[in-house]
């Protein structure tokens, strides 16, 4: 948390290797979460692009109060959730698109298997109600910790714990009926 409170201040002040740094620090797992709530790389990508655009701008308002993964992890969700908001309103909902990279499929025959096991597993969150669907995905692609997702999703901590744990439990339910 200290680096990122570095790097924060050198970027404020001009250093364009700090903001570089911030965005490899934290590229990758923002992009897997955004993966995750959306279902759709290229979607995925460009909302993360577009909360690293917005922290550029808005630069030179910036406090950090907590932790940096943590604001970039709230803002990359909000504006998936504003996203599936706009999908659902619209009725298309697009299961089709999964991009899948594995270190564990080195062999094609692995690939195979493991772009199924993502396949049902995509397949399966899509089924769960979106609170249930979104605390899950914070939670264990998000590193985020209980009382933060109540925060952003302004529910009890007892609440989302219950979500979680329902959510766990459909997906088990639902993948173990895919075998």
């Amino acid at each position: 948390m200290l680096e990122d409170k570095l790097l924060v201040w050198k970027f404020k002040h001009g250093s364009k290797d700090s903001f570089c740094r911030i965005y490899e620090k934290y590229r990758d797992d923002l992009l897997r979460l955004a993966m995750s709530l959306l279902n759709e790389a290229s979607v995925a990508e460009d909302v993360v692009h577009d909360v690293f655009t917005l922290f550029i701008h808005n630069a030179a308002q910036f406090r950090l109060t907590g932790s940096l993964k943590g604001y970039l992890v709230t803002c990359v969700a909000n504006r998936a959730r504003n996203i599936n908001r706009k999908s659902y309103q619209h009725q298309t909902l697009n299961l089709d698109r999964t991009g899948s990279e594995s270190g564990d499929c080195e062999s094609p025959e692995r690939w195979i298997i493991c772009s199924e096991d993502l396949n049902h597993l995509i397949t399966a969150l899509a089924q769960l109600p979106e609170n249930q669907r979104e605390t899950i995905i914070l939670h264990l692609q998000g590193r985020m910790k209980f009382r933060e997702i109540a925060r952003y999703q302004e529910a009890s901590i007892k609440t989302v714990q219950s979500r979680y744990r329902i959510g766990l439990d459909k997906l088990r339910i639902l993948l173990n009926s895919k075998l």
